[in-house]
């Protein structure tokens, strides 16, 4: 729904509001101070009153004169400029009130986008501080102000503003300890990891990229997944790129997101933000970086660079590259298995094969074997960059090797001259 008649009337009430507080009482102190100082005669202002043709209008009847008698008293003395001066002080209040207004509406709106990212425990325990507040303001208030002679009704508003902020703060603070107690049906042993639910958001490459939505299907993706628009906007960007692979990578972008909102729609998020240049990546990593300290929440990525980034800036930043690492078997040496050579390695006789993780293998004398499935025996294991490298040999020739290892070790014993004994 859109906000513009909620903004309209919100601005209209702010208007009027500071045409009463802050003009009214201006105009009537300068009608005060005009009057005082110029000579109206009593008469002018009292038609129906006895003559007085020589006595001028006191301060002390001016006490007694209600705004539209003083409008209407300067009028009759100068009614040129004194209907320019209230026209501009009415002017005036109405560019304070939209300008007050503009700014306090937006930082409502703010507030509220906020609060819908807040707990339910979050806002039960700060409606509680806002009840809590209240009471002190209007039980002891009233008798704090009159024992110190304190009569301003603005000064009481603020004072009681404060209190219920300090309540609401504090009980935020304390929430940990208090959520148990106060809000029933809540236990310790019910309670959910907070930085499991924070929520979490999607680059453009992670998207790209696919496997996050394999991910988020399985479960272990968990809380409200976020997709800003100008993320939005740099995948529609690369899908009407000129270059084909550049556009087959942003449709393929936006086809992944719409499966997920199919398959997700109660916590796949689009979050409105400011557009940003999409050419431009530096700015989109920025924003990123901006958006999940503004919310709290996780950046999901498979870009190096923005890792780095977001890390340096104390952003939390969960990893494709490094899950699917993490859930790589561990192939330790001497381990067997059966591997389906593929193609050649780079040096001679050498054979590719490749595990169900996409891990590869270096078998040692394989290339004859290129096509067809043999076994193995792993010699070592080499960590990359790029990730895991697994080198092997033909398990016939490792156990030819290692007999032959064996019968030399028995020839050499059997061999071996006594030492004479005397």
């Amino acid at each position: 729904m859109s906000t513009r008649p909620f903004w309209v009337l919100f601005i209209l009430c702010i208007v009027i509001i500071s045409e009463l507080l802050i003009i009214k009482p201006t105009l009537d102190w300068w009608l005060t101070e005009s009057i005082a100082t110029s000579d109206i005669q009593y008469n002018q202002v009292f038609p129906n009153a006895s003559p007085q043709p020589e006595r001028i209008v006191e301060r002390n009847d001016i006490k007694n004169f209600s705004l539209i008698r003083k409008i209407d008293a300067m009028i009759n003395e100068d009614r040129i400029w004194t209907s320019i001066y209230i026209l501009l002080f009415i002017i005036t209040g109405a560019l304070i009130g939209v300008l007050a207004g503009s700014i306090l509406f937006r930082q409502i709106i703010k507030l509220n986008d906020h609060l819908r990212e807040w707990s339910t425990t979050d806002k039960l325990i700060s409606l509680l501080g806002l009840i809590i507040g209240l009471l002190i303001s209007f039980l002891f208030l009233p008798a704090i102000f009159t024992i110190t002679s304190v009569k301003s009704p603005l000064i009481m508003a603020f004072t009681g503003l404060l209190i219920t902020y300090g309540c609401i703060m504090a009980l935020l603070s304390m929430k940990d300890d208090i959520k148990y107690y106060v809000i029933p049906g809540l236990s310790k042993d019910a309670e959910v990891d907070d930085k499991i639910q924070k929520p979490k958001i999607l680059d453009t490459n992670v998207i790209i990229d696919g496997r996050i939505s394999d991910v988020s299907q399985t479960g272990f993706l968990e809380g409200k997944i976020y997709i800003p628009t100008f993320v939005l906007e740099e995948l529609q960007h690369i899908a009407d790129s000129s270059d084909s692979l550049r556009r087959a990578r942003g449709r393929r972008g936006l086809d992944i997101l719409n499966q997920m909102r199919k398959d997700m729609s109660h916590d796949l998020i689009i979050k409105q933000s400011a557009p940003v240049d999409p050419e431009n990546t530096e700015e989109v990593d920025a924003r990123l970086v901006k958006l999940a300290k503004e919310i709290d929440g996780y950046i999901v990525t498979n870009d190096f660079n923005l890792n780095k980034v977001a890390e340096l800036q104390g952003v939390k930043v969960l990893n494709i590259n490094e899950l699917a690492n993490a859930l790589k078997p561990v192939v330790l040496p001497g381990e067997e298995m059966s591997i389906n050579i593929i193609k050649d390695g780079k040096e001679i006789n050498q054979g590719i094969g490749y595990l169900d993780d996409g891990t590869m293998i270096v078998v040692e004398g394989a290339r004859k074997y290129i096509g067809s499935y043999v076994d193995v025996i792993v010699t070592s294991v080499l960590q990359t960059v790029a990730g895991k490298m697994i080198f092997a040999n033909l398990k016939s020739v490792q156990e030819e090797e290692e007999d032959l290892i064996d019968r030399n070790i028995r020839n050499y014993s059997s061999v071996r001259p006594r030492k004479k004994t005397r």
